[in-house]
């Protein structure tokens, strides 16, 4: 299992195309990914879940990894948050 910290830093947060991206960056992957925000634990592959943790801009989020191409998933979601998704800004 690994986890790391990411910081949410486009605009808008989680909002619905970011979550989705997110999503379908994760599912591409067989690990099981969580992730963790304010107090709640959410599956990261859930677009209900990830949107239920409202973290917006600024918020530093946890997202843990458990299987056999973890290192993989991490590295494409790091990677998204970094781009702050694809949204600019």
């Amino acid at each position: 299992m690994i986890e790391r910290e990411l910081l949410i830093a486009n605009k808008l947060g989680l909002h619905a195309r970011a979550t989705a991206k997110l999503v379908q960056v994760l599912s591409g992957h067989r690990s099981n990914a969580t992730l963790v925000a304010k107090g709640r634990e959410v599956n990261a592959k859930s677009i209900m879940g990830v949107m239920l943790l409202a973290a917006g801009h600024g918020t530093t989020v946890v997202l843990r990894l458990e299987g056999e191409d973890e290192a993989a998933a991490m590295d494409a979601a790091a990677a998204l948050f970094e781009r702050k998704f694809d949204e600019g800004s």
